[in-house]
């Protein structure tokens, strides 16, 4: 698609212009030479700690996409509209695909006769409820589990309401385009599988890559150069503190296996509440899968879906705060 060779170049031009910035950033007479170095320190800390969880994400992913059928998900899903969302839950959970991937996975699940809100359900808990975020989440925050069990609780019982406003707002509607699939699958044996298995890994590593880069880089500048007395007095503000943070998430669009890293870097200046929300609502929706759903939904459905998932997470997240 056009949408990726743009974000492919972007992240190519960002990727050569970070690399020769810190390459000769010593050789630079600046007097912000120690806020260069801040940022420098607080970005490469961000990748270094996020590549190898991205790593195991991408190659499970890609093992999924290549050995799992969509019709053998199909076979563990009741047919009741409201018993089909608990076990579409779980085989999210089993499913450790990013949230770029999952967008065609559940649309071709939809084409094949499942019914939309079941999809969604899978394609919201999918990015997080999987071993690997679960992993990376409980590496970046060892000393509290409040974040780490919280983003898989949460995320939990957020998915299924989720499911279930789809399912009364949409009904039976096709939310589709009408357009070709832009997948195409032809296997012709082991070998072919292996060769589709790591050709998904690179690709998804290389556009994981480019979000994690900006998002790291992003997180260093707010954090070096930004007032630290407003992002603490925005991150203890029980409105603002969690709709700032899930407006960064929307924005950075980064991958479930590295927000984590992201998140943690600002654990100093938000509440729980307001990482909690940036840790929950990326995953289910950010820009980069606004993008892509818009190439396979059509607009309307677009809409309603970031409606109910913004709705669902900012009031979960409030009545969150209630409860701490």
């Amino acid at each position: 698609m056009k949408v990726n060779k743009v974000w492919n170049t972007v992240g190519i031009i960002l990727f050569v212009f970070i690399l020769a910035l810190f390459l000769t950033g010593d050789r630079w007479n600046l007097e912000a030479a120690a806020a260069f170095k801040n940022v420098n320190t607080i970005f490469v800390s961000i990748i270094l700690e996020a590549l190898p969880f991205i790593l195991i994400g991408v190659l499970a992913s890609a093992l999924i996409q290549t050995f799992v059928s969509e019709d053998q998900l199909k076979k563990w899903i009741p047919k009741n509209p409201f018993l089909a969302i608990l076990p579409a839950a779980f085989i999210g959970a089993l499913l450790p695909i990013c949230e770029c991937a999952i967008v065609p996975v559940a649309r071709r699940l939809m084409k094949k006769g499942m019914p939309v809100h079941v999809a969604i359900v899978i394609m919201v808990t999918a990015p997080i409820l999987n071993p690997v975020v679960f992993a990376s989440t409980y590496y970046a925050f060892q000393t509290e589990p409040i974040i780490y069990w919280g983003r898989f609780v949460l995320a939990f019982i957020f998915a299924l309401v989720i499911g279930l406003l789809i399912y009364f707002t949409w009904k039976n509607a096709n939310p589709l385009k009408g357009q070709a699939s832009h997948h195409h699958h032809h296997h012709h044996g082991p070998r072919n599988k292996w060769i589709e298995t790591i050709q998904h890994a690179s690709d998804e590593f290389f556009d994981m890559g480019k979000f994690l880069i900006l998002g790291a880089l992003v997180a260093a500048i707010v954090q070096t150069f930004l007032d630290r007395a407003i992002l603490v007095e925005v991150g203890a503000n029980t409105i603002l503190g969690p709709l700032s943070m899930m407006g960064l998430a929307y924005v950075l669009s980064l991958c479930s296996e590295a927000d984590a890293f992201v998140a943690s870097s600002f654990g100093s200046q938000f509440s729980v509440a307001s990482i909690l929300a940036f840790l929950v609502y990326g995953p289910m929706i950010d820009l980069k899968n606004t993008i892509l759903m818009l190439a396979y939904f059509n607009w309307r459905f677009v809409l309603r879906y970031i409606a109910i998932v913004t709705g669902v997470v900012f009031v979960g997240i409030l009545l969150f705060q209630g409860i701490l």
